[in-house]
């Protein structure tokens, strides 16, 4: 019987097969379901954002709900509705929606008006959707991954800040560099020919124990101390340097603190050790900062993104 450790190992192993040149993206998504949080990925098309949830899903025999987020969705067929059924006695059933899945891809989330991406907002933070004033909770495995194109923002909605801030992550995918991509052409070109990538399952009861697992590991005070400091850092950027002051707007909330803190402790269960150091927060720093800073216009008209912003963070906040 394969220790939790090794379970979980193996889930991203097997991810890397099917998905290759990803590996930040795959760590994401399993960091992500170990933490018990919901990742938004950013990139361009045809960097397998969908495939590397199907992945999953398929490795983990779970179900997959799949959301294609458009102008005319509406909250019910995220979430689902209660309906009239005449032959069992005219009574309202409820009919649940893709939300009730082990994992839901909500594909483009931004094509849609801010009321239809309301409803995600009570799945993605309290683990349950409230229908006609009834509460029905979700699956104890769950985990929302949010897909959106950064260059394309014709006929888009922007994500509200409240939401935002409920993804655990914000991964951007980036292209595979050329070794990569020709193996990828090799994996498809299998495929086309009927020999998929075979891969070996994980129990999902792996995640489960993995989280009982990260919930032991010890933080020092120190490192306690430097992951609040990251986070206070960027809402009184003024002390640090005034170059930083004229970049962030508004800093990161307290959900930036718990999210690092979940974050780090699950990376340093993953590395193999039952303490967290601070390049534990540092590796998790940028997903878990990146959508929570809201930028300047001084920092966007000089061409100053927030992975830059929290690379300067990185190296003014002292470790300890």
């Amino acid at each position: 019987m394969p220790s939790p450790r090794e379970s979980i190992q193996t889930l991203i192993e097997q991810t890397e097969r099917a998905i290759i040149g990803q590996s930040d993206v795959i760590r994401s998504l399993v960091l992500a379901l170990l933490c018990n949080g919901n990742v938004l990925l950013e990139g361009l098309p045809g960097t397998a954002k969908t495939r590397s949830i199907k992945t999953l899903a398929r490795i983990l025999s779970v179900n997959l709900g799949r959301v294609q987020f458009t102008p005319d969705l509406l909250p019910a067929d995220i979430t689902g509705s209660e309906t009239y059924h005449d032959h069992s006695g005219g009574e309202l059933r409820f009919e649940p929606g893709p939300i009730f899945n082990e994992l839901v891809l909500a594909d483009e989330i931004n094509r849609a008006p801010a009321k239809v991406q309301a409803a995600l907002l009570e799945a993605m933070e309290e683990r349950q959707v409230t229908v006609a004033g009834k509460t029905y909770p979700l699956p104890p495995l769950f985990l929302v991954l949010a897909t959106q194109n950064p260059i394309e923002q014709e006929g888009t909605y922007p994500l509200p800040e409240a939401q935002m801030d409920r993804f655990l992550f914000k991964t951007r995918v980036n292209h595979p560099d050329a070794e990569a991509e020709r193996a990828i052409v090799r994996l498809l070109q299998a495929e086309e020919h009927g020999q998929p990538q075979p891969l070996q399952t994980v129990d999902p009861q792996a995640v489960f124990d993995a989280r009982s697992a990260i919930s032991d590991i010890a933080m020092a005070e120190a490192v306690e101390r430097y992951l609040v400091d990251l986070v206070m850092a960027t809402r009184n950027p003024a002390a640090l340097a005034p170059d930083l002051d004229q970049w962030i707007d508004i800093g990161a909330s307290p959900r930036a603190s718990l999210a690092l803190h979940r974050a780090s402790r699950a990376q340093a269960w993953l590395n193999g050790r039952d303490h967290v150091l601070p390049e534990d927060v540092q590796s998790v720093a940028h997903p878990v900062l990146r959508h929570r800073l809201i930028l300047s216009y001084d920092a966007l008209a000089d061409g100053i993104d927030s992975d830059a912003v929290i690379d300067r963070l990185l190296t003014l906040v002292a470790a300890g």
